[in-house]
């Protein structure tokens, strides 16, 4: 199984300089290759393939006195642009066909330095390592400090299946990602016992079947006040001009913050819920029509994809079962106790009573139930 672990880099003002330039390299590359397929495609001509691209945009260009300073930088993060674009291709490709799963994606486009992420990556080819005092050493670049938040699963010193990413945000903060092959049975949990139904909501992130709550923490709502008077301020600063470019990154690490908060609760969330329970039952969220409604602010505050996703490779790394339960199930209107079928209910009936047994249900609590009763069905079946 492959992982992916990124930890905090911290490059002096030298080691800044060189990343800048190996992005900068990696973006004059793509874009030069992009362009000559996209005037082979103008003239009816066939796509040149990537030794073609390799050999002209990057071993020739280098002796020329326009495309010189290619060389001051790792051969190994130019071609690996290449391969980025090959790949950009081929997913646009298998949109277009159907071959490729997911919403459609638009074909490459051309990269500025201006972009939010700009990132660069290292093979075991490019012979970086980690040294004894636990620094990263890449090459032309130097020894990087790293803020090792854990240990890697792998022996780092042997680089020999890992990869790494070098990654600038748009709050000009450094990230070394790794991708990491690890041995499945070893992360297998014992056995756990429990079943549990999640409702996800909005005033209740999530409801359990148990009828525990977990109250939503409402990020980007709490810190609207901040966001509001930091994008005031960039909008009264002059256009190009350095204060401006401060308070761009001001603007990026509120918001930085914010994303960042809510990642750590979902992983927090989903870690507890995967390692209490042997067996999780969710129900699927059309998260794209409710970006569409007045909810729209809240349903991306609350980042129900972003948490189901932990929890299905979680399951998957675990050892666990994720059961995804159709969103067309009508959880909020059976009731739990003997699964009579009461019909739709309004938002604003938080309770209601069954015609038939009497049962009183909380709305969040009992479709809980429901969604671990389907779950176990599906499971069954």
């Amino acid at each position: 199984m492959q992982l992916r672990y990124a930890f905090r880099i911290e490059p002096g003002p030298g080691q800044r300089i060189s990343l800048n330039q190996a992005f900068g390299c990696a973006r004059v590359v793509w874009n030069d290759c992009l362009r000559a397929r996209r005037d082979a495609r103008a003239e009816g001509l066939p796509y040149p393939k990537s030794a073609q691209l390799s050999k002209r945009f990057i071993t020739e260009a280098k002796r020329t006195p326009q495309r010189a300073w290619l060389g001051e930088v790792s051969a190994v993060v130019l071609q690996q642009s290449l391969r980025d674009l090959d790949t950009a291709y081929s997913n646009f490709f298998g949109s277009i066909k159907g071959t490729r799963k997911g919403p459609k994606i638009g074909e490459p486009r051309m990269k500025t330095k201006r972009d939010n992420r700009q990132a660069v990556r290292f093979t075991a080819n490019a012979r970086w390592s980690i040294t004894a005092d636990g620094k990263l050493n890449l090459p032309k670049i130097g020894p990087v400090q790293v803020r090792w938040s854990r240990a890697l699963p792998s022996v780092p010193s042997v680089p020999s299946t890992v990869t790494v990413t070098v990654i600038k945000d748009s709050s000009n903060r450094y990230w070394a990602s790794f991708i990491v092959e690890t041995d499945p049975a070893a992360e297998i949990l014992p056995p756990a016992g429990g079943d549990q139904g999640i409702d996800l909501g909005l005033t209740h992130f999530a409801v359990m079947a148990d009828g525990s709550r977990i109250k939503s923490p409402r990020f980007l709502r709490r810190a609207e006040k901040k966001l509001r008077r930091e994008q005031r301020r960039l909008s009264r600063k002059a256009k190009g001009s350095n204060n401006r470019d401060k308070q761009r990154v001001k603007v990026a690490r509120a918001h930085a913050k914010v994303a960042d908060a809510r990642k750590d609760f979902h992983h927090k969330l989903s870690t507890k819920l995967i390692r209490e329970n042997e067996a999780i039952s969710v129900e699927t969220l059309s998260v794209k029509g409710l970006a569409r409604t007045r909810l729209a602010k809240s349903v991306h505050d609350a980042g129900w994809s972003t948490f189901v996703n932990m929890l299905e490779y979680k399951a998957a790394r675990y050892g666990r079962m994720l059961t995804k339960v159709d969103r067309a199930f009508p959880s909020s209107q059976v009731c739990s106790a003997c699964g009579h079928r009461d019909g739709p209910k309004p938002l604003h009936i938080p309770a209601w009573t069954c015609d038939r047994c009497g049962t009183r249900h909380d709305r969040d609590h009992n479709a809980a139930k429901n969604v671990k009763y389907e779950g176990r069905r599906i499971r069954a079946v």
